[in-house]
């Protein structure tokens, strides 16, 4: 819904809307609606992972803070308002982030009773929910009246994958913006405009990113990040005995949770000193009664943290193998396709030789079986990659 009075578009160039990569449409529609035309109190953001959910839901909060008039307002980028919602340390902006496998209704409540309040400044007070398909069914509850009557300067803004993942009781309150997924030459360019890649690394990340923008800059920027990618990509090629599958399921494990344990491990090590501080154990040399609780549901978390962490990084390396199948089903059938993996076409060549497209799309169909046992059905990770591996191994006797 693109608002183009007198011909113009209702966004500038050189905004918080630049950031939104491939999403004119919607840049453009939340431009208006922060504009006051066609304003909602509740707002429904889907798109597939890695298309900027979070970032259109907090670039909308932005242009909705914005202290800058038109034409380069709402959402200039360079006003207090927008600095400060972009850093995170906005007043009267929460976004409400989880570890968690979900989030429950306590923290429902407490959202609400912030929900409640009258923002510190002059415009709104925004809650974004990110995750919100983790919210449970108590807290979709908790959360509906709140949606349904909000107080006057109240904006909710959701994020989930598709409307089918939010209650449909919620979903039907909100104003759906749907985001889709950005192409490589648009991923692209926006790793040579934002952050400086070079322009053939910038390719292979957005290529290897399949649209996913975070993971395209993460590949950009991380050589260590780079090279766990193209490990996984490479073992397809290497599953010809069942010895090879137990040590590529035994790997992909091995290194998720080396990766999960990087990501959290300063994480952890940062809130338990923020706890001792509070109790003040490094103060006193003791802990006092309430430490020992308090400790326990730390550790708790952190843990919850941890696993849900292994299981995020499991699932890239699952969608890097879907991949590789992917162009080799698109070279087999001479689909024509520009493959994700083009750096690999000799590998995937020599896979398919001594496979079918059908058996390619088999395989893929036991990536998402292990991917739904691990994340819908709480099978441990390193028992349904081994049965996945072997479901991929290649046919007997064959050597690509």
């Amino acid at each position: 819904m693109s608002n183009l009075r007198d011909g113009r578009s209702a966004i500038s160039s050189g905004t918080i809307w630049d950031t939104l990569v491939g999403q004119r449409q919607v840049a453009e529609s939340l431009a208006t609606a922060a504009g006051g035309h066609g304003m909602s109190q509740a707002w429904l953001f889907t798109g597939p992972p890695g298309s900027g959910r979070s970032n259109a839901a907090v670039a909308f909060a932005a242009a909705l803070q914005c202290e800058t008039p038109p034409p380069t307002g709402p959402g200039c980028g360079t006003c207090h308002a927008c600095r400060t919602v972009l850093g995170g340390s906005h007043a009267d902006v929460s976004v409400i982030r989880t570890e968690k496998l979900s989030i429950g209704v306590e923290e429902v409540r407490q959202l609400v009773r912030r929900a409640a309040l009258a923002p510190v400044g002059r415009r709104w007070q925004i809650l974004i929910v990110e995750d919100a398909d983790r919210l449970t069914d108590q807290a979709c509850n908790a959360l509906l009246k709140s949606i349904e009557e909000p107080t006057d300067r109240t904006v909710w803004i959701l994020c989930a994958p598709t409307v089918e993942d939010v209650l449909q009781t919620i979903r039907s309150r909100c104003r759906l913006v749907t985001l889709s997924t950005p192409t490589a030459a648009e991923v692209a360019a926006y790793l040579v405009r934002a952050d400086g890649v070079a322009e053939p690394l910038a390719w292979l990340a957005a290529r290897a990113s399949q649209g996913h923008i975070g993971r395209a800059r993460a590949l950009a920027r991380d050589e260590a990040t780079l090279r766990r990618r193209r490990d996984v990509v490479g073992l397809p090629v290497g599953l010809t005995s069942l010895g090879a599958c137990m040590t590529a399921a035994t790997n992909l494990h091995e290194v998720a949770k080396e990766e999960a344990e990087q990501i959290t491990g300063e994480l952890d090590a940062v809130e338990k000193s923020d706890l001792d501080t509070s109790y003040g154990v490094v103060e006193r040399g003791r802990r006092p009664r309430e430490y020992s609780p308090a400790l326990a549901a730390l550790e708790k978390g952190q843990k919850t943290r941890a696993k849900r962490r292994i299981l995020d990084v499991v699932d890239r390396g699952l969608m890097d193998l879907v991949s590789v199948y992917r162009d080799a089903i698109v070279v087999a059938t001479g689909a024509g396709s520009e493959l994700v993996n083009e750096e690999l076409r000799r590998d995937i060549e020599r896979l398919v030789r001594v496979t079918t497209p059908e058996e390619n799309l088999r395989r893929i169909e036991a990536i998402f079986t292990a991917r739904e046992q691990m994340l819908e059905f709480n099978v441990p990770a390193a028992l349904a990659l081994e049965a996945m591996m072997v479901s991929l191994r290649l046919p007997e006797g064959s050597r690509p």
